[in-house]
């Protein structure tokens, strides 16, 4: 098994709804995440997926969450904006890129590419992960 980690960050605001304390208020971090990919299988040239294809999917992420109040966004509406449910959030919707970059493809490139896990640092000392 092999395991690629791209990282990237994004700059927001946002607050824990029913927390009872600091966090209840808007406030902001500069959040670190980190993607780890695994693969079963090398392509022919001898890697698993061209880190520029996975650099890209995160950064199209990372547009969507950078400078934003998380709050409002569709996806936090009814879900708290904690890193918990950020780094799942990242999860699903890397998942979606890959799947949708192998469906417009009709090939089997990058077929064996999964999302193992997604780490979001709040702070260089707080971080949550998500997997499946």
């Amino acid at each position: 098994m092999y395991e690629l980690k791209i990282s990237s960050m994004f700059s927001s605001a946002h607050n824990l709804r029913g927390y009872n304390g600091k966090c209840e208020n808007i406030h902001g971090h500069n959040w670190q995440i980190e993607v780890v990919v695994c693969a079963e299988l090398l392509n022919g040239i001898g890697i698993a997926v061209d880190f520029k294809i996975l650099k890209n999917y995160l950064k199209l992420i990372m547009e969507k969450l950078d400078h934003k109040y998380i709050n409002e966004l569709a996806y936090f509406e009814n879900i708290n904006p904690s890193a918990e449910n950020i780094a799942k959030y990242i999860f699903k919707e890397f998942n979606i890129l890959l799947q949708s970059d192998r469906e417009n493809q009709n090939e089997a490139q990058n077929s064996n590419v999964k999302v193992k896990k997604v780490n979001v640092y709040e702070t260089p000392t707080s971080m949550a992960s998500y997997y499946e």
